[in-house]
């Protein structure tokens, strides 16, 4: 398969929002999906609702091996597994790639398969769920933001967003993409925790003092890590990283208890994506993330204890959640 602008890696909710958008814009696109997946694909095509109402068919591929070349490819998949699925794209010819995974790593992992040269950074403020039935349930639109990862401006960059955005899901370029990546990191490790250990809506965490006080600690521990590599935070993301890691604790305590409320009141059923794998037996981003951010840590002589605990009971809630019955 040739002559596609843009390639999908991974059907489920912000890939198939992606990809409904594209092709109702008149865009080629594939969507390399497997199992039961790939086949509602071929069967029903793409369906999102909520937020945007599309029903489309799409091209889906099983094998990598079929897809020879796209203009784009899109990384959008849960990151166990990651760099198994990009040495299958190895043989195929990508102007540029992306990913809006969580986490750091993702990037490295594209400029491993591919070459530096062709990686743009990303990240999605954007949500949605895949229901059991196969559609998707678009639920938040603000912003998917790209950019060269040495922070230069390029026509590339813009063009892709300026795409994208006029498809129906927001997005712009940004010469700040690594910063916006490591703030938005430092706010998800906190929220995927907590989604994760509470097992309950955002809101209702984030308003108590308590999870409050370890989200806000967790932020801190990335934080550090992040100014240790040299990379300045920002407020410009799902949680105000910049001012979480820089006010007096119980001013930060109090940021976050009002960011629940707010939630509560505009979002009240919103989970983490972590939390809904959880429940669904899928496995977490355990290790590409937390573990990463780690790994990084230990490199560079730095403790992190609230997050290496935080990693170890992630990883053990999750074995014991996708353990076989006795």
């Amino acid at each position: 398969m040739s002559d596609l602008d843009f390639a999908i890696l991974g059907a489920g909710a912000i890939g198939s929002i992606l990809g409904a958008h594209l092709v109702r814009a008149g865009h080629r696109v594939a969507m390399l999906a497997r199992g039961a997946r790939a086949d509602a694909l071929e069967l029903h095509g793409l369906t999102i609702r909520g937020l945007a109402d599309i029903e489309t068919p799409v091209h889906a591929v099983r094998d990598p091996s079929a897809l020879k070349r796209a203009h784009t490819l899109i990384v959008a998949t849960k990151t166990p597994g990651t760099a198994e699925a990009l040495a299958a794209l190895r043989h195929a010819e990508f102007d540029v790639t992306l990913s809006i995974q969580n986490g750091p790593l993702k990037n490295e992992l594209l400029a491993q398969a591919f070459g530096p040269g062709r990686v743009l950074g990303a990240l999605a403020d954007t949500s949605g769920e895949l229901l059991p039935g196969g559609e998707v349930l678009f639920t938040r639109n603000v912003n998917i933001l790209i950019g060269e990862l040495d922070g230069s401006e390029t026509a590339r960059a813009r063009d892709l967003a300026r795409t994208i955005d006029a498809s129906g899901v927001r997005a712009a370029s940004t010469r700040a993409i690594v910063t916006l990546e490591w703030s938005k990191f430092c706010g998800w490790v906190g929220l995927m925790a907590l989604s994760v250990t509470t097992r309950t809506e955002t809101w209702k965490y984030l308003t108590d003092p308590d999870a409050a006080l370890i989200l806000v600690r967790l932020v801190r521990e990335v934080g550090a890590l992040a100014a240790t590599l040299g990379i300045p935070l920002s407020d410009q993301a799902i949680l105000p990283a910049a001012s979480l890691c820089s006010l007096p604790e119980s001013a930060a305590v109090a940021i976050i208890v009002k960011a629940g409320h707010e939630m509560r009141a505009t979002a009240p059923q919103h989970r983490m994506s972590s939390l809904q794998d959880l429940l669904a037996g899928r496995p977490l981003e355990v290790n590409e993330t937390l573990g990463y951010a780690l790994e990084r840590a230990v490199q560079l002589r730095l403790e992190l204890p609230m997050l290496e605990c935080f990693r170890h009971l992630v990883a053990g809630i999750d074995r014991a959640r996708r353990a076989p019955p006795p």
